[in-house]
């Protein structure tokens, strides 16, 4: 379990988070949703206590995906490389390439990978999709597929940050919408559906404001 009580942070006079109060639950999926400066980006100082997926930097270009596997394997003692190998597989990614010869996509999925062979409690992956081709849907779908595959529902609390709504809701059990610095809405996606016969989108468009949407 992961509480937040009261927490500000702030970024010159800018509040990133402003006086939020919420409870992780353990061994739920969460979806931190919002518009960009909205508050959603961690910090990469915490990726020692959980697994944490960076939108920026974490690959090495002159490394090859063995390298990366291998300095990983040395950073951090809950490294699995069992669980790397098949990750490898799955990825459909070649160990002996270049990190500075992948696409995009391919980075994606080797930061996946990198971060799913970790065994920690926390996952936390921010902006998963950013720099992807939204016409590459194979990509996409093979990172949600694994999402799905190497995580270990019930045991790990999963938070992903994003604004991309679509390909993440079947993974989602909770979604938070975040707007500068401020929880605005927050839901149980499969009541969401049953109860109330919508989807994420929809719910997305009515909880935020008006003038997010113009």
């Amino acid at each position: 379990m992961i509480e937040l009580s009261h927490v500000t942070k702030e970024y010159g006079k800018r509040k990133s988070l402003d006086d939020v109060t919420f409870t992780f639950e353990k061994g739920k999926v969460y979806g931190i949703l919002g518009p960009n400066g909205s508050g959603k980006t961690a910090d990469r100082k915490i990726a020692s206590s959980l697994a944490f997926l960076s939108s920026e930097g974490m690959l090495y270009p002159s490394f090859k995906i063995d390298q990366m596997i291998d300095y990983f394997h040395s950073q951090y003692s809950d490294f699995s490389l069992e669980k790397a190998e098949e990750l490898l597989t799955f990825m459909e990614l070649d160990r002996h390439q270049k990190v500075s010869q992948l696409s995009k996509g391919q980075q994606g999925r080797l930061k996946l990978l990198l971060v799913l062979s970790r065994q920690t409690d926390v996952l936390l992956l921010d902006e998963p999709f950013i720099g992807l081709d939204p016409m590459v849907r194979m990509v996409r779908d093979t990172i949600v597929k694994g999402l799905v595959s190497f995580i270990d529902f019930g045991k790990q609390t999963v938070i992903i940050t994003t604004h991309e709504i679509t390909e993440i809701e079947p993974v989602l059990e909770e979604a938070i919408i975040l707007e500068k610095g401020t929880i605005t809405a927050h839901c149980n996606v499969e009541e969401l559906r049953e109860e109330q016969g919508i989807s994420m989108l929809e719910w997305l468009k009515n909880n935020f404001k008006k003038e997010e949407l113009a």
